[in-house]
């Protein structure tokens, strides 16, 4: 198998590394990027052939940005993962939580352990770039007193302890990866999620007019939300998720889309992995 290489925010150990491992297995290569910015340059540059994205949260909710980001560099979706999110706590080995002072994660981390540090008020939290990064840092540096939030499999690669586990606040945590590629491939047989940009105008029921051809068309409506479309002040682009049974009547409502409002752009078809 040709060895291709897959952007991940992060490095190995985080959360987007794990992702990337379960979706594409072991045999590819991986461009670490501290930022999403990063991620989208790597495989806009040709630097990396698939980009793993984090795009939403059960707890912290979507990560609108990110569908900006999509949007704006017409990137394609062509799959997407979910996976339980275990938070841990993890320092140098033979500490205890009494022996740290600070806990060093990526944001949406801390946010979602808010409640088991509020027991520890001699921990200060300090926002990071990457969960798994701090862990490394800590290990390299042989830091004493400072911990981690972060996956046991970054426990594991970078030979720290975990002082506690699974801290997170709601056991149920799970978090949404869209896989991600440059160009627009030759759509799979085997759709049946797309992800779609709608522009409606300012009329009275224009967005109930949108909703109702996906509804007409057989369309499950699983997410939706807008985003200010920038260089027109207080209009909004409306994201959305759709799953379907049958593609005729997908590729039905894209084409009745098409002319009952402004725009309709796909931003990707690809297999729902939430299926029963």
């Amino acid at each position: 198998m040709m060895t291709n290489t897959i952007a991940i925010q992060g490095i190995k150990g985080s959360f987007h590394h794990q992702v990337a491992q379960q979706y594409f297995g072991d045999t590819y290569q991986y461009d670490d990027c501290l930022s999403f910015d990063t991620l989208v340059s790597s495989i806009l540059n040709g630097k990396s052939d698939y980009a793993v994205m984090a795009i939403g949260n059960s707890i912290a909710g979507t990560i609108l940005p990110n569908y900006s980001l999509i949007d704006a560099y017409n990137l394609n979706i062509i799959g997407e993962s979910y996976i339980n999110i275990s938070m841990n706590v993890m320092a140098l080995n033979g500490q205890t939580l009494s022996d740290i002072n600070e806990v060093a994660s990526h944001p949406i981390a801390l946010l979602q352990c808010k409640a088991f540090f509020k027991d520890y008020p001699h921990i200060k939290l300090v926002e990071d770039n990457d969960t798994a990064e701090v862990a490394k840092r800590i290990s390299e540096g042989q830091l004493k007193g400072i911990a981690a939030v972060a996956s046991p499999i970054a426990a594991n690669l970078y030979d720290l302890d975990i002082l506690a586990k699974d801290i997170h606040t709601v056991k149920t945590n799970q978090t949404r990866f869209l896989i991600l590629e440059a160009n627009k491939t030759k759509r799979k047989d085997t759709i049946n999620k797309a992800s779609l940009k709608l522009v409606v105008g300012h009329q009275k029921g224009s967005l109930a007019t949108a909703l109702n051809v996906l509804s007409d068309c057989q369309l499950n409506l699983t997410k939706i939300h807008s985003i200010p479309i920038i260089d027109q002040p207080w209009s909004y682009a409306i994201f959305v998720d759709v799953t379907f049974e049958n593609v005729e009547n997908y590729d039905k409502a894209i084409e009745v889309l098409g002319v009952m409002i402004e725009d309709v752009k796909i931003l990707g078809e690809y297999k729902n992995k939430l299926e029963a």
